[in-house]
């Protein structure tokens, strides 16, 4: 699991309250802000974020000082539920446990991708999390290629370039989105 913690050497640094009602909070801007950049990008109003989160713009800056601590908490946060999403179906038979974990990736994919001029790629946050893609991901595509059910001439970072290269394109809408989904994860299948 990734771990997130707060020091002035970590390359991810998340500070998540104790409180239950600031735990709450801190959610549900978290929540918001997800939902507001996937729909305005990063020029998403951060009055707005509060006001979706139920909580005043006090509240807001509490949690996330400055923008940057916002997009980068939303990112980690993303991460952080790719690893959650391994180990829950890690006892999937392994064709079911690789497509469950690479749709969770698509979900991954549209936040990155709203987010992605705020972050810095080449800052130890960054690489610690693609780091932590790889460590939970490579394991389901080696399984389900060792039950041959994936085809053994692909690799883990082959995977994630077909499924990140998909995601780019504009759907008309979902059922658009995971038919064309299936059409590649249907290629990555032992014939």
């Amino acid at each position: 699991m990734l771990e997130i913690t707060m020091s002035a050497e970590s390359p991810v640094a998340v500070r998540r309250p104790q409180r239950a009602d600031a735990r709450r909070n801190f959610d549900a801007l978290l929540a918001a802000a997800r939902e507001a950049f996937g729909e305005h990008g990063t020029e998403a109003s951060l009055e707005d974020i509060a006001r979706r989160a139920g909580v005043g713009i006090g509240t807001l800056y509490r949690n996330f000082p400055t923008r940057q601590d916002l997009f980068e908490t939303v990112y980690i946060g993303e991460i952080e539920q790719l690893c959650r999403t391994a180990d829950e179906v890690a006892d999937l038979p392994p064709w079911e446990a690789l497509v469950s974990w690479l749709h969770r990736f698509v979900a991954y994919t549209a936040t990155k991708r709203a987010i992605s001029e705020a972050l810095n790629r080449d800052s130890a946050m960054f690489r610690h999390c693609r780091s932590e893609i790889y460590r939970v991901g490579e394991p389901l595509l080696a399984r389900a290629q060792a039950a041959g059910t994936v085809r053994p001439d692909v690799t883990f970072d082959d995977t994630l370039r077909m499924i990140s290269g998909l995601t780019a394109a504009g759907f008309v809408d979902a059922a658009q989105r995971e038919r064309v989904l299936g059409i590649a994860l249907d290629g990555l299948r032992t014939r």
